[in-house]
């Protein structure tokens, strides 16, 4: 594409979008260098440019890819269009003013760095979406990390509620 005349800043653009569309969480490194190589061309232009974008080039096309991030967001645009906005709860409304604190405004709230592994088990979505699950990380790279730690949390939150 470089070589036929295509705009260099055109393709890190896209390949930024790549690192994050295809890539995602699978190796988050990928958008940090996609944007490296973006800024690297600007700072150094043509010719010397080209090997940068060259560069992310190589390290998307070898890396691990998943796209949950994106189907995930699909998820949510979709309830976002389609399904009653309900207010936040509130308990994770913060209470700036003794107004909102008498409302009820963070009232329950739990704060994760007081539990162990900084995991607490609650609810951050409206009613009408409480256990709604959008983000379905893969195996692949980074993500196998993520979906066991989301796992583990699960079992956790099951295991009280057997109790």
């Amino acid at each position: 594409m470089l070589e036929a005349g295509e705009d260099p800043l055109y393709i890190a653009r896209r390949m930024i979008r790549f690192a994050s569309e295809d890539v995602g969480n699978a190796d988050p490194q990928a958008l940090q260098i996609a944007v490296a190589a973006m800024e690297a061309f600007r700072f150094i232009g043509l010719p010397e440019g080209n090997l940068a974008l060259a560069q992310v080039a190589v390290y998307l096309a070898t890396a691990p890819k998943s796209n949950a991030v994106y189907t995930a967001y699909q998820k949510v645009r979709r309830d976002v269009r389609e399904v009653e906005n309900m207010p936040v709860p509130l308990h994770i409304r913060n209470a700036p003013t003794s107004l909102m604190e008498d409302l009820g405004y963070g009232e329950g709230y739990k704060y994760p760095h007081d539990y162990p592994d900084h995991f607490v088990e609650e609810e951050y979505l409206p009613e009408n979406l409480k256990g709604r699950i959008y983000y379905e990380p893969s195996e692949q790279g980074g993500e196998r990390d993520i979906k066991k730690r989301l796992e583990n949390w699960r079992r956790q939150k099951r295991e009280r509620e057997r109790r």
